[in-house]
């Protein structure tokens, strides 16, 4: 079967170092047909063009805090059949867009999404989630395995992740796109009611996998604590003239506010934040809230057709291989993995110590290898017991096993 023309989409502003390990990750996506937009500040643009595939992105300049004004520029430049997005601070798997566009052939679905894992590369960060009426997350329960279409709650839709979601860029183009009212948060949570209400489905693609890292931006740092909550309280207000009766706006505002105090306390109690941070960061809350209910929403018309013809990513077939490593000799296979890698392999690295120790995975983009480093007798997903037996082999083939499908592993 032809594979579906795919642009993606990456919005970057102020990270240019990690815009330069999510391209990275890129170029070792195995599809055959897609395309890479990348729409940056300058930090950003000068990293893209310094990529030796430079020449095969379209780059556009944006410098703004705005993103859903970036991914609309986006929209305009992509040329693929579906449009895929992902953040500047995650980093696909090598299998990411051929099992996200495995529901695409499925009747009525328009959205795609996939699975998020967080810091340590292996634990959930987002799974599967819907939006209730209010617009706030709940948790769903689909087939770990295999693609599923799921209808959204009365009044409510299904969540896409921002990081890690895609759509036919037609039904983008007739829904306007982002709206440029949300400078930052619910942004896709608005598209995804819009979707809802004209009747579109989306569908969860388990094994599309992204890692995303929540790299400090303007409004949070890097361990998730944060600095501003002008634009969260903006988009709510935002959010609430669009989508909820007048009637129930205060009453859902008093306990978002109040779950936002309980989460700035929980920073003070682990010292994150000092106690003159508490007022600070309410008092933004309030003036974004304030500002939001004056701020013009809308949607503009997006060019039904792209500003430039589909360039295709020169996507290298690459074979997959996972290699087993102790500590003490870590250096040197690491070496020898990077010398795999640039003659076009993915080269997943397992070192395992003869300890308890628990696994954590990172796409390290210096050597552009998948690196694994834990225990022969740890966890690596968090809910299994705190100790397992095993022999060293057998659990290098059981964590080979457990990365197969995302990463393009032999399963036997």
């Amino acid at each position: 079967m032809t594979a579906i023309p795919v642009s993606i989409v990456i919005v970057s502003r102020n990270r240019p170092e990690a815009l330069r390990r999510c391209l990275t990750g890129i170029e070792q996506l195995q599809y055959d047909t897609f395309e890479v937009v990348v729409v940056a500040d300058p930090a950003g643009i000068a990293v893209a063009k310094a990529m030796p595939f430079a020449q095969a992105l379209k780059l556009t300049a944006f410098d703004e805090p705005n993103i859903s004004a970036a991914r609309n520029l986006g929209i305009e430049q992509a040329a693929g059949d579906v449009v895929a997005f992902i953040d500047d601070d995650a980093v696909p798997e090598p299998q990411w867009l051929k099992h996200l566009l495995a529901p695409a052939a499925e009747p009525g679905v328009a959205a795609m999404t996939g699975f998020v894992r967080g810091r340590n590369g292996i634990s959930f960060q987002y799974r599967a989630r819907q939006l209730n009426a209010y617009g706030e997350p709940e948790d769903l329960i689909v087939d770990p395995e295999h693609p599923s279409v799921v209808a959204p709650p009365p009044g409510g839709a299904i969540k896409t992740e921002g990081t890690n979601m895609a759509f036919r860029r037609d039904v983008l183009v007739a829904l306007g796109g982002f709206d440029p009212a949300f400078h930052y948060f619910l942004d896709e949570t608005d598209l995804n009611m819009r979707l809802a209400k004209a009747g579109h489905a989306t569908a969860f693609a388990p094994r599309a996998e992204v890692h995303h890292g929540f790299a400090a931006n303007a409004l949070r740092h890097a361990n998730r604590v944060p600095r501003d909550l002008f634009d969260i309280g903006a988009s709510w207000a935002v959010f609430q003239r669009k989508h909820l009766p007048e009637a129930e706006r205060d009453r859902q505002w008093r306990r978002l506010r109040e779950a936002e105090r309980n989460r700035l306390l929980s920073h003070l109690v682990t010292g994150g934040l000092e106690p003159r941070d508490i007022p600070r960061l309410l008092g933004r809350l309030d003036d974004g809230y304030n500002e939001g209910h004056m701020r013009d929403h809308g949607l503009g018309a997006l060019k039904k057709d792209a500003i430039e013809a589909f360039r295709p990513f020169p996507a290298q077939k690459r074979t997959s291989v996972a290699l087993g490593s102790r500590p003490w000799h870590l250096r040197r296979d690491r070496a020898k993995a990077a010398e795999r890698v640039r003659n076009g392999e993915i080269v997943t690295l397992i070192s395992l110590s003869p300890t308890a120790l628990y696994h954590r995975v990172v796409f390290d983009a210096q050597d552009a290898i998948w690196l694994q480093q834990g225990g022969i007798y740890g966890k690596s997903a968090r809910d299994e017991p705190l100790i397992r037996l095993h022999r060293r082999q057998s659990r290098l083939q059981m964590e080979s096993r457990r990365v197969a499908s995302q990463r393009g592993l032999s399963e036997s």
